[in-house]
């Protein structure tokens, strides 16, 4: 993947993290794309000297994604593949909750992916073997007590891959989502301190399918919604 350049959104969190440390690997040139304003101790480092960074991005907005993506790309001269990760979690009732949730997991993870699309499809027509990978949630095919804003929300993000890939696969560009379970990061492991960590996916395996589908040897693949559950 030498010379092929990636934005990741949420690139500052633990899966972002490991998807942009394993396409640095790969020979990617990245983009670290972010609401927080600086990336982790190491990640830059670990990205290459050419990794960008666009820290303190609130991609809910449209304006901020397009001008985001819009300089990343022009700092390569191109953009190959966009990984949609940026997004947020809320467990609550319906009858118990805050009714901002659902604005909230719509904007934090719907609105951040269609923004991010939106303005990275013209860099992507560029392309040889333009990507767009979204994550969405294996919690959002059938939905249990409490995920419902949360579900609802990456529902979207499956229903938005599945019509972009419609849209724009004249153009030669793919569009997936991978539908994962529950990922083994520091934050799970505390909510969930008596679960079967084993049993969850770790973020370089998801990173590795995620590279997967940004590769131009994914090709063939287009709309799909890959379950990564692990053991769940």
């Amino acid at each position: 993947m030498a010379g092929r350049v990636i934005a990741i959104t949420g690139a500052f969190g633990v899966l972002g993290s490991a998807v942009a440390k394993a396409a640095a690997e790969q020979g990617y040139k990245v983009i670290l794309i972010d609401y927080a304003a600086t990336p982790p101790a190491g990640l830059l480092a670990a990205c290459g000297p050419q990794a960008q960074v666009r820290g303190g991005v609130d991609l809910s907005e449209p304006g901020a994604a397009t001008t985001a993506i819009d300089h990343a790309a022009q700092a390569f001269d191109g953009l190959d593949v966009l990984v949609n990760i940026a997004g947020g979690f809320v467990w609550q009732t319906l009858a118990d909750g805050a009714p901002e949730a659902w604005d909230a997991m719509f904007r934090m993870n719907l609105a951040t992916a269609a923004n991010a699309s939106r303005a990275a499809i013209p860099h992507l027509a560029g392309s040889k073997a333009g990507r767009i990978v979204n994550i969405g949630a294996n919690g959002a095919v059938k939905a249990a007590a409490g995920m419902g804003a949360y579900a609802a929300s990456k529902a979207g993000v499956h229903k938005l891959t599945e019509s972009l890939a419609e849209e724009l696969k004249a153009q030669g560009i793919t569009v997936n989502a991978v539908l994962p379970s529950i990922i083994d990061t520091p934050t799970n492991r505390a909510d969930m301190p008596d679960a079967d960590h084993s049993a969850w996916v770790a973020p370089a395996d998801l990173a590795a399918v995620i590279l997967f589908l940004a590769s131009e040897e994914a090709r063939a693949v287009t709309g799909a919604l890959l379950p990564v559950t692990g053991r769940v």
